[in-house]
């Protein structure tokens, strides 16, 4: 039998980082568009389908993170580490990607990157 996950959706960014801190990794449909993130360290979380849209995750610490389905669309990751992190069907799109670490993230052919960006030469994996 599977298992159903009722909880409501972290909609705080404070509310986020105290429950990291604590020990919690799920946070699968967070609700933190335009949420300042910036130098936050959420190595490993599951922000799988989260809504990150205008974001500011400057300096942030997400290295192996899950980011599938997520919509980081105009969000800020300048700086930010992603090396590792899961980013099948992410939306980039328009986000600032300067001086991002996204070595060995792995994304697929519906990632969305902002034009011109290439996800290769950053040493992103594409999967198919």
């Amino acid at each position: 039998m599977t298992e159903v996950n009722f909880q409501q959706p972290i909609k705080n960014a404070d509310t986020l980082v105290k429950e990291y801190a604590a020990g919690k990794l799920d946070f699968e449909r967070a609700e933190l568009g335009e949420a300042d993130l910036s130098g936050v360290d959420l190595k490993g979380v599951d922000l799988s389908y989260a809504d990150l849209s205008n974001a500011n995750l400057s300096l942030a610490n997400l290295r192996g993170c899950d980011l599938s389905f997520a919509d980081l669309s105009q969000a800020n990751l300048q700086d930010a580490d992603l090396r590792g992190a899961m980013l099948f069907s992410t939306d980039l799109r328009q986000a600032n990607l300067q001086g991002t670490h996204l070595e060995k993230a792995d994304c697929d052919h519906n990632t969305h990157f902002p034009p011109q960006f290439d996800a290769v030469a950053a040493g992103v994996k594409m999967s198919n």
